[in-house]
């Protein structure tokens, strides 16, 4: 099946190649950390996705782990219940590059020029590359009920993700934004602990299907609340390089996928 990047993004409503539009969008993600397109996805190509999702669910690989808010091995000058150790708990499904249909409006949208230009000028990097590995660059992930995305910072200075299905409720992306300078070494440790506590208003994300967000999650501490009902939580991960030829590490592809090809 032969697609063009019109049939897959709603290109009236977000003119992708506009310098203008890709300036302003720009200008919105700097100032507030994280930008959302809703309907940015055609109808159809909403629902394509979603049945790929349905058809290819019984493929994914399931986990559920504890972890810090680092995502990194506990510190020992640090008390067990430090925000720098606190442990809170993750768990979803997920399938992988390779597990995507060759003909998924997916690989359409993640390898169409026009779409990686705009991110490159939005996200302010020169050139976007896959990963080099066959797993990494596409995943969809699954959240069914009880499953959740504990409090945590990214490692990487971007994340892009396109909302697919909700959940019937709960699933909801809450953040709160600078908590943390990484590149400076201030970790704001009070602050992590009264978000760990409940104690700080956080913000929450709406997104319905079709909505491609882009969210600056190295600084911002955010979390995805356990998903409830009967309707599986769907969400793509689109991931990128800004060097060409990086793969996933080993130790991640392992404990993120259950192999490493």
């Amino acid at each position: 099946m032969n697609q063009s990047l019109a049939d897959v993004v709603c290109l009236a409503r977000y003119p992708l190649g506009s310098g203008e539009f890709r300036a302003e969008c720009k200008r919105s993600l700097d100032e507030n950390g994280v930008l959302v397109f809703g309907s940015f996805l055609q109808p159809a190509a909403i629902d394509s996705i979603r049945r790929e999702g349905e058809r290819n669910q019984h493929l994914a690989y399931y986990t559920a782990s504890d972890h810090n808010i680092y995502l990194k091995p506990t510190d020992t000058n640090f008390a067990d219940n430090h925000p720098r150790n606190r442990s809170v708990t993750s768990s979803k499904g997920c399938i992988t590059s390779d597990q995507i249909p060759t003909e998924s409006v997916l690989h359409t949208l993640y390898d169409a020029p026009e779409f990686r230009q705009f991110l490159c000028s939005v996200l302010g990097e020169t050139r976007l590359y896959e990963y080099a590995d066959s797993l990494s660059s596409i995943n969809l992930h699954y959240a069914s009920e009880g499953q959740e995305l504990g409090w945590h910072f990214d490692n990487s200075s971007f994340a892009i993700t396109l909302m697919i299905q909700t959940a019937e409720d709960g699933g909801a992306f809450e953040f709160v934004k600078d908590i943390r300078d990484a590149d400076g070494g201030e970790m704001n440790y009070g602050l992590s602990a009264e978000v760990l506590d409940g104690k700080t208003a956080t913000k929450t994300l709406s997104m319905e299907p079709g909505a491609l967000v882009l969210f600056r999650g190295r600084n911002s501490i955010h979390r995805v609340t356990p998903t409830k009902g009967e309707r599986t939580r769907m969400l793509v991960v689109l991931a990128y390089n800004t060097e060409p030829g990086i793969a996933l590490s080993e130790s991640a592809r392992i404990t993120f996928y259950g192999r490493l090809d």
